[in-house]
Parts: structure tokens; sequence; C-alpha cells
């Protein structure tokens, strides 16, 4: 990603976050809460369209992320490829994994609306992957790279796979709490937070036993 436009991404988050704390204060002093504050039933009046216009802003915003994210990793595949070498990541890259407590957000639009879509955001947490990938970028992808990358993705996948299995197990014996829209929202935040260990794990054991790998060859000689 080139610096002019991480610096735009960085002012257009801001003009965000700032819209929507001037909107949220704007429902809270003149507009009664209202999509603020959790409500039982939802009607839809013109003073509500701040809060509306900030709340879908913020949502494009994500999208924006998203597609930032996958253009960047279609583009370093590609020359990956090329190269033979592992992408070059900024380590800062990691901070995308705060991104994940936007699912904390689904407790109040399920509360407020019903709607259980923000939980998904647990995943992002894996974002915080890219920290360890970021202090490997160029990395010489020889066998021994490759068998420490398999080693690492099993490892990975076999947590995911044991966490998936106990949420199965535990959220299956019935409902949750005695609401099965509460053991929906405990799976999907479960799965969620699989797929960002998941995720998570496969970039920091890759890092472990390339940095162990080297430790020992350096040691050896």
């Amino acid at each position: 990603m080139k610096k002019s436009n991480g610096k735009l991404t960085v002012i257009l988050g801001v003009i965000v976050v700032l819209l929507l704390a001037a909107a949220s204060w704007y429902s809270i002093t003149f507009n009664d809460w209202r999509l603020v504050a959790p409500m039982d039933r939802y009607a839809f009046q013109p003073s509500d369209l701040p809060m509306l216009a900030s709340i879908g802003l913020l949502v494009l915003y994500c999208f924006y992320l998203m597609a930032l994210l996958i253009r960047a990793i279609i583009a370093s595949k590609q020359r990956q490829v090329i190269s033979k070498t592992t992408r070059k990541l900024n380590p800062r890259l990691g901070l995308l994994g705060f991104a994940g407590f936007f699912g904390l957000l689904g407790f109040w639009t399920y509360s407020a609306y019903q709607v259980v879509f923000p939980f998904v955001f647990f995943a992002f947490f894996g974002f915080f992957g890219f920290f360890y990938e970021g202090k490997m970028s160029n990395t010489l992808m020889d066998e021994r790279f490759e068998e420490n990358r398999m080693r690492a993705e099993l490892s990975a996948h076999r947590v995911m796979g044991g966490a998936v299995f106990l949420t199965l197990l535990l959220l299956g014996q019935g409902a949750l709490l005695g609401s099965l829209e509460f053991t929906l929202i405990a799976v999907l935040v479960a799965l969620s937070l699989a797929v960002a260990l998941d995720l998570f794990l496969s970039e920091y054991l890759l890092y472990r036993y390339d940095h162990d790998d080297r430790l020992n060859a350096d040691g050896e000689a």
C-alpha cells in the first residue's frame, strides 16, 4: 500500500469516527438517545438521519478496508510467486486485529435491532497474525520454510478444529439459557473466534518454527 493511500485511509477512518461521535452526541442530547440506547421497536423519524448516515458510513468504511486488504493480498501473492520469497508486509498491519473489537457492537445491535452480523468481526482478531508475517517479509521460501509452514498450518487447523468440536459439543446439548437465539449468538461468536485463532496461530507458529530453526543453525555453525 502506498504511503499516500495509507494516509488517506487513516484520515477517512478519523473522519468516520468523528462523525459517528458527533451523531451519537446529537442523538443523546436532542433525540432522546434514539439508535444509541437499545430499542424494543424501531420506527423511522427524520431526526434519526444523522445517526443512520454515520452508521452507514462506518459500514462502508469497513467494506473499504476489506477491499483494500483483499487487493493487497492478491498483489502480494502475485509478487510472491515470481520472487519465491514471502510477501513484504509492515508488521504494523497487525494493528488491524483491533478491528475485532467491532464484534462487541453485536451486543448492542442485537438488543436494539435483533441483528447479529457484527459478531462476525471477532474473526478480525486473526489479523494480529500480520505482525508475525511482517517480521518474516522477504524470507526465502526454501524446503525448510515450506515444511515449517505445513507444520504451522496443521497445528493451527487442529486447534481450530478442537475449538469447533468443543463448541458443538457444549452448545449442541440444548438451548443456551433457555433461548435458541442466545445459542445462535454463542455459536457465531465461537466460530468467529475459532477462525481468528486459526489465522493468528498459523502465522505465529510459522514465525516461531522458522526462528527456532535459524537459532539452531547458528548454534551448530
